[in-house]
C-alpha cells in the first residue's frame, strides 16, 4: 500500500461520493482499532450499515483497511468532513385525491385508520398488513382486530410477500423482513437507487426506481442484473418464474427472469401507476384513466377497463373474473372480465393507493391512511349495483398493543446460554469469508456450505445464534423463520 493510504488507514477515514443530477450520494467510513476493521457505509445523512472484520495482527488490519480505502478512491470517493453535506431527499410519492363523484359508497365491512397516508398492503390466510408513510406497519385479523404494530425507521412504500415471508420496502433504502416478532433489514438497496416499487420471488428482490431502472438482487444483497427501461417512474414491478414485468412512464416491459434479455414491450394508454398479476396476465393501472390486461407471454393487450380519473391501484379476483380499480377521485370500480363496468362507488376514505383481493374481500389502503375491507362476494357486488351496502364498522386501536422495532445492534437481540433439549431451534454461526461475513448452519441435518439469509446489523464473526426454523430456498440457501436469539 502507499504511504498515503497507510496514513489514512490509521484511525478513522471518512469518504463521500456525491454526484449532481440525482446520482450517487453516499459515504464510506473505515476505522482501524487494533486488529479490528470497522466499516460503516450508506446514504449521506443516514446512520448506514456496519461491518466488522478481525485480522491476526494490527499490520494486517491496517493493510486490509488501506485496500478498502484504495478501492473506494478509485471509484470516485474522496475524503470529506462528516455533516457538511446534507442528506438528499428520497422521493416520496406525491398524490392528489379528490372527493368521489359516485352517489353511494362501496360495501365496506370495516375500516382501520393508521393516521398517515398508506401505500403498503398485504393480505394472506391469517392476517392483513398495512404500512404507512410514518413507518407504521399494523397487522389485523380478517375481522378487523388489531394484532400488532411494527415501527420502522422511515415511510413504507410497499409490502410484498414471498411465501410466508413479508417484506416492507422503506424510504430509507432498506427492505425489512417482518415475518418474525422482531423485524430486521433483510436487503440494503444501492445508495444511489431511489426505490419506487418492489417485488420478491424465491428470495430474489426486484427493485423498480425513479429513473425507470430495474435492479435484481439476491438473498445476500449481491447484484444480479439490471436494465434501464425506455421510460422513467417505475411504479410497477411484478415477478414470476419466467419473467419480471416492469411498468413505467412508457408502458410495460417484460424481461427474462435470469436477466438474459427483453421479452417484449407494450406501450400502454398512459403512464403506469400500479401493477397486478395473475397466472397468465399482468394488469397495469395508468394515468390515462384505464386498467389494461396484458398477456404475459406476448404482451398483447387483451382487455381495457375504463375509469373516470387516473388509476392509482388495481386488483382482480382469481383468474381475472372481476377486475377492481381505485382512482384519484376516491372511487373504486368493479368490472367484469371483458371490461364491462358493473359499478363505481366511493371508497368513503380517500383514494385507494394500493389494493389486494383475498377470499371474496377487496382490501384497500388510501390517502387518508385507512385500511378498508370491502365485501367483494357475488352477492355483495350484485347488491352494490342496486345501491344496497352495509354500514362500515370503525376499528379502534388497542391501548396495550405491542410494538416491535428492528434491533439497532447485536446487544439488542434476546440471548440464551444454551439450546434447551426441548427446543427445536437451529444453531447458525457468523463466519468471516474474505471481506464479507456469511452465516452458515452449525446444527446437524443441514447443508453446511449453504449461506443463511440473516440480518446484517447483528452479524459478527464467530457469533452464534439460535433461530426457530430454517427453510430451504430453491436457489440454494436457507431462510430464517421465527425468532432470532444470540447464543452466549
Amino acid at each position: 500500500m502507499t504511504a498515503a493510504q497507510a496514513s489514512q488507514a490509521e484511525g478513522t477515514t471518512y469518504l463521500e461520493l456525491s454526484q449532481e443530477g440525482g446520482g450517487a450520494h453516499k459515504f464510506y467510513e473505515v476505522t482501524v482499532a487494533g486488529t479490528t476493521v470497522l466499516v460503516r457505509y450508506g446514504r449521506i445523512g443516514a446512520d448506514g450499515q456496519r461491518q466488522s472484520s478481525t485480522f491476526p495482527t494490527p499490520d494486517k488490519a491496517r493493510a486490509a483497511a488501506a485496500k478498502k480505502i484504495g478501492e473506494k478512491v478509485r471509484k470516485g470517493y474522496a475524503p470529506a468532513v462528516r455533516g457538511q453535506r446534507a442528506a438528499r431527499a428520497v422521493t416520496r410519492r406525491q398524490v392528489t385525491s379528490a372527493p368521489s363523484t359516485a352517489r353511494s359508497t362501496a360495501p365496506v365491512l370495516w375500516r382501520f385508520r393508521t393516521g398517515a397516508s398508506a401505500f403498503g398492503i398485504h393480505v394472506d390466510e391469517d392476517r392483513c398488513w398495512v404500512g404507512n408513510q410514518r413507518g407504521d406497519v399494523y397487522t389485523l385479523g380478517h375481522d378487523g382486530e388489531v394484532l400488532a404494530h411494527y415501527s420502522l425507521p422511515d415511510g413504507v412504500k410497499c409490502l410484498v410477500a414471498d411465501d410466508f415471508w413479508i417484506y416492507a420496502g422503506c424510504d430509507d433504502g432498506q427492505v425489512y423482513d417482518l415475518s418474525a416478532k422482531v423485524p430486521f433489514a433483510a436487503y440494503t438497496i444501492a445508495e444511489d437507487v431511489d426505490i419506487f416499487w418492489l417485488d420478491i420471488h424465491e428470495g430474489v428482490l426486484d427493485v423498480s426506481d425513479r429513473d425507470g431502472g430495474l435492479t435484481v438482487i439476491d438473498h445476500e444483497e449481491e447484484f444480479q442484473w439490471s436494465r434501464s427501461s425506455v421510460g422513467d417512474s417505475g411504479w410497477m414491478v411484478r415477478a414470476d418464474d419466467h419473467a419480471v414485468y416492469h411498468g413505467h412512464s412508457r408502458g410495460v416491459t417484460a424481461y427474462a427472469a435470469d436477466g438474459t434479455g427483453q421479452l417484449w414491450h407494450t406501450a400502454t394508454q398512459g403512464n403506469v401507476l400500479f401493477g397486478w398479476q395473475e397466472h397468465d396476465a399482468v394488469y397495469a393501472g395508468t394515468g390515462r384513466r384505464v386498467v389494461q390486461r396484458l398477456a404475459k407471454d406476448t404482451g398483447r393487450v387483451e382487455a381495457t377497463y375504463g375509469c373516470d380519473a387516473p388509476v392509482y391501484s388495481c386488483a382482480t379476483s382469481p383468474d381475472g373474473h372481476y377486475v377492481f380499480a381505485g382512482d384519484s377521485s376516491s372511487s373504486v370500480y368493479c368490472f367484469a372480465a371483458d371490461g364491462t363496468r358493473l359499478w363505481k362507488l366511493g371508497t368513503g376514505g380517500g383514494s385507494a393507493l394500493s389494493m389486494q383481493y383475498h377470499d371474496e374481500k377487496l382490501y384497500l389502503v388510501s390517502t387518508d391512511g385507512s385500511l378498508a375491507c370491502v365485501d367483494a362476494s357475488e352477492a355483495a357486488i350484485s347488491a352494490a349495483q342496486s345501491g344496497t351496502v352495509p354500514v362500515a364498522q370503525d376499528i379502534k386501536l388497542a391501548a396495550a398493543l405491542p410494538t416491535y422495532a428492528p434491533p439497532a445492534s447485536p446487544a439488542a437481540v434476546a440471548t440464551v446460554t444454551a439450546v434447551p433439549a426441548s427446543d427445536a431451534g437451529v444453531v447458525v454461526e457468523c463466519v468471516q469469508e474474505g471481506g464479507r461475513i456469511r452465516v452458515h448452519v452449525v446444527s446437524d441435518g443441514y447443508e453446511p456450505a449453504w449461506n443463511v439469509q440473516f440480518p446484517r446489523a447483528i452479524r459478527q464473526p464467530g457469533a452464534r445464534y439460535v433461530v426457530d426454523a430454517l427453510h430451504t430456498s430453491t436457489n440454494g440457501f436457507y431462510r430464517v423463520r421465527g425468532e432470532i436469539r444470540r447464543l452466549v
